[in-house]
């Protein structure tokens, strides 16, 4: 077999297999294994157990002491995949890789590989292996088991595949990318009553829905109208009944945002609002807001070299150094709010082609076509970061 349809046919294999077992966040045990097993086949020093069920192998190369982190990401969803066509399909009920973390693992082993036979740089390579990044705990778990004192890096690079992108395409950009995710629980209590008298209650469905609408207006009234933010109400709970107005309403959310400054504005004008509202009425509030991912912000110096590497794999044409920002959260935020680093997103497929199938949807899938594209890339980081 040819050699490059042989190493495609690896990438393949692997990401296959990762896909039809997928683990949740900090239960990534099989997923740990299976990737640890591949990285000692190749020769790699592998350290386990940091912060969960991460890994770390080290690949050194020449006499440098430099060294640059290589980061994926390893969760699946609790998403249950709707493809029983699909050879390769989950094979847990209720559990998939519906972001293509499998495809981001396959990638980065395959950087290992192609780096452990060319070994044409100077330097450490660590290929960081991370749980738990849907719900950013991932990324802090192993900060706090002392991933960066224990195997020091100058900076850290990771991807994503991201659909509607022309597959293959590489995009990023300095300074902020991805954006913060907020989470917010307001609790309303009211005074519940027979469906026939309101008057005889305190209704705390009006007063949510009034808070809901009120909550719209801090975006496009309270924020400068260059700087970007989302307010989102994803859940709307109650403890009533078809003929009863209940006494509880909850609602959920999240919000998105680029900037501490913009994240403290969200957070105090919903205070105000929610309070205010429920105040009006004479209901209950309770308002709870947690800040659950950082924004993800690109260093300069680490862009223009994520810049460098992608244009020597894809060549300018497939190439955006200033895309535009997304609002969706990556856990790799907080690595590089602690060491310089770079994130860049791989084109899973335009729209109406292979890929464009939306992250977090039942039928998603990776995009095989892909993986030695990302392979390469992060292979050319070591070489441009590390040169001999």
């Amino acid at each position: 077999m040819h050699i490059e349809s042989a190493f495609q046919q690896r990438l393949v294999e692997w990401r296959h297999h990762l896909h039809r077992n997928p683990e949740i966040g900090f239960e990534e045990v099989n997923t740990s294994d299976f990737v640890a097993d591949a990285l000692q086949a190749m020769g790699l020093e592998v350290h386990r157990g940091i912060g969960g069920t991460g890994l770390v192998a080290n690949l050194s190369v020449g006499n440098s002491p430099a060294a640059i982190g290589i980061r994926a990401d390893m969760d699946a969803l609790l998403i249950h995949e709707a493809a029983p066509e699909r050879s390769h399909a989950s094979c847990i009920k209720g559990k998939m890789h519906a972001c293509g973390h499998d495809g981001h693992m396959a990638m980065v082993l395959g950087a290992a590989e192609l780096l452990s036979a060319r070994r044409d740089f100077n330097g450490t390579v660590r290929f960081i292996f991370q749980p738990a990044e849907e719900h950013g705990r991932g990324a802090k778990a192993m900060m706090a088991d002392g991933l960066f004192e224990r195997f020091p890096v100058d900076a850290i690079y990771g991807a994503h595949n991201m659909p509607g992108i022309p597959a293959g395409h590489i995009g990023t950009r300095a300074g902020g990318i991805m954006a913060s995710e907020d989470n917010f629980v307001i609790r309303i209590k009211g005074k519940g009553t027979h469906a026939a008298r309101p008057h005889m209650g305190i209704d705390p469905m009006v007063v949510g829905a009034e808070i809901i609408l009120a909550l719209q207006t801090i975006v496009s009234r309270n924020l400068d109208p260059s700087l970007p933010a989302v307010i989102s109400c994803t859940e709307f709970i109650t403890d009533g009944i078809r003929n009863a107005i209940p006494t509880h309403v909850t609602i959920k959310g999240d919000t998105r945002s680029y900037s501490p400054e913009v994240q403290q504005l969200l957070e105090h004008r919903m205070r105000e609002i929610s309070e205010g509202i429920c105040a009006i009425h004479g209901a209950a509030c309770e308002f709870e807001y947690t800040h659950e991912f950082v924004p993800t912000v690109n260093w300069a110096a680490n862009t223009a070299i994520a810049v460098e590497a992608a244009r020597n794999v894809v060549g300018s044409a497939s190439l955006d150094a200033d895309v535009q920002p997304v609002m969706i959260s990556e856990d790799f935020g907080a690595f590089i709010q602690k060491v310089p680093g770079c994130f860049v997103f791989i084109g899973n497929g335009a729209s109406g082609q292979d890929g464009a199938v939306p992250l977090h949807n039942a039928t998603y899938d990776f995009n095989d076509a892909i993986l030695a594209t990302g392979a390469r890339y992060f292979a050319e980081l070591a070489r441009v970061s590390l040169p001999r």
